[in-house]
């Protein structure tokens, strides 16, 4: 169901339930207020028969019963009767309703005569008593006419509010309409932020987010772009290395095929370990890093790492290492930890240790409880400018060989870990990389 449907059945149901209540509690009103005003016209009626009656000599009741009788010209729908206290009637206005206008208890009361029904009144005043009487048929009929005046002024006022409605709904929801034919008529590669112009204010947060959305989009494919670029060049050289050994290899003889195949092996290797980083980088970016409760030890990170380098008995570890655990499941945290160990053996001096260091630490403003890798070679490290480009991938401060992956993705590792990682120029000399992630 479109929004401006329901928006018209929502507000139409809520109009004519609001408009059908008010009229029904109206009618309601009416009718108890009809019948108590028709009521005290009865009552009225024979209070004033008993002041007339009251005003009159006494002889003027002397005449025979007929005469007496008829005093009262008849009235239609209406009757009444005046009896005295000894039973004689005294006066009526119509002969053949003994049935209703009889003397009954005072007060009202309803009578039936040939299947109609009356509203009967009666008053006992000085020994007299007054009975007066209005046919209820004639009630219904001046019901029914109020009933017509209050339902069709309702229905009218229904009928006009129902067409405001839609054609109101009509109009607020046409910048809408307007936002999604542009929308719908955009180039699927266009990213561009959508412009709130005309748009309703309660909708600018919906276009903020959209914007992001499309930001972010914008930002990955980019990204994605970037990294399929360079993935292509950096895989092509090693298969060009490979394709160009085998080659040699098919014409010459002797040493040198055993020679060109040891090379093409070795840019086997590295094609491998290429794609290997790169399945690396794309599974940890693509389904994030989970934080865990329980997460890895820093002594069966250490432990990992250390043992997958490349030349392990290069580095230098504490004798002991802080009981303490990172919410990191202790695959991603050795890999992280690995990446930066091989970094610092391949471009630190030859034969020269790397001391690897664990610190536990507070974060200065939100107070989270961290564990610090610091891990620390001999070389010179990276220049302060260039410091910035170490975590891109592919990127290479120098010519050694290396997919240029390792520390990009122990930086997505850290990232998503909500830790950081940090690069610096230590006083004593050297390279140091610091890697910091939350304890459990």
């Amino acid at each position: 169901m479109s929004l401006k449907t329901r928006l018209l059945v929502i507000l139409g149901v809520t109009l004519t339930v609001t408009w059908s209540l008010a009229a029904a509690w109206l009618w309601w009103g009416l009718n108890d207020e009809v019948e108590r005003t028709l009521d005290r016209r009865l009552a009225q009626s024979a209070n004033m028969v008993a002041g007339l009656m009251a005003r009159l000599p006494e002889d003027s009741w002397a005449a025979d019963e007929t005469r007496r009788a008829s005093i009262v010209a008849p009235l239609k729908g209406v009757a009444c009767q005046v009896t005295s206290a000894q039973g004689q009637v005294l006066a009526r206005t119509h002969t053949n309703m003994a049935a209703i206008l009889d003397v009954g208890q005072p007060g009202y009361s309803y009578r039936q005569r040939e299947g109609e029904d009356w509203r009967v009144y009666t008053l006992i005043r000085d020994g007299v008593t007054i009975t007066t009487a209005d046919r209820v048929t004639e009630r219904r009929s001046l019901m029914r006419d109020i009933l017509a005046l209050v339902v069709v002024p309702f229905a009218v006022a229904l009928v006009i509010s129902g067409g405001v409605l839609w054609w109101g709904t009509r109009r607020a929801l046409r910048p809408l309409d307007g936002w999604r034919e542009a929308l719908s008529r955009r180039h699927r590669d266009d990213l561009s932020p959508v412009t709130a112009t005309g748009l309703p204010r309660e909708l600018h947060p919906l276009i903020a987010t959209l914007n992001a959305l499309l930001e972010r989009m914008r930002a990955a494919i980019h990204r994605e772009q970037r990294f399929t670029d360079a993935a292509a060049h950096e895989l092509r050289t090693p298969l060009t290395a490979v394709k160009t050994h085998l080659q040699v290899a098919r014409r010459v003889e002797g040493d040198a095929i055993r020679q060109a195949v040891v090379h093409a092996e070795q840019g086997t290797q590295r094609l491998a370990a290429t794609l290997d980083q790169l399945l690396a980088l794309a599974r940890i970016e693509g389904a994030g890093v989970q934080h865990e409760t329980d997460g890895a030890t820093v002594a069966d990170i250490v432990r990992s790492a250390v043992r997958d380098t490349q030349e392990p008995a290069r580095i230098v570890v504490p004798a002991k290492l802080p009981d303490a655990r990172v919410g990191v499941s202790l695959e991603l945290a050795a890999t992280a930890l690995r990446n930066v160990l091989d970094n610092a053996l391949k471009h630190g001096p030859a034969g020269l240790p790397v001391t690897l260091d664990v610190d536990l630490a507070t974060h200065e403003t939100n107070a989270t409880a961290w564990v610090e890798l610091r891990v620390h070679d001999q070389g010179s490290g990276v220049p302060d400018e260039a410091l910035a480009h170490v975590t891109e991938r592919f990127w290479r401060h120098s010519a050694t060989s290396g997919s240029g992956l390792g520390l990009a993705i122990t930086a997505a590792i850290a990232e998503r870990a909500s830790g950081e990682l940090q690069f610096q120029h230590p006083a004593s000399g050297g390279f140091e990389v610091c890697m910091k992630l939350p304890q459990v």
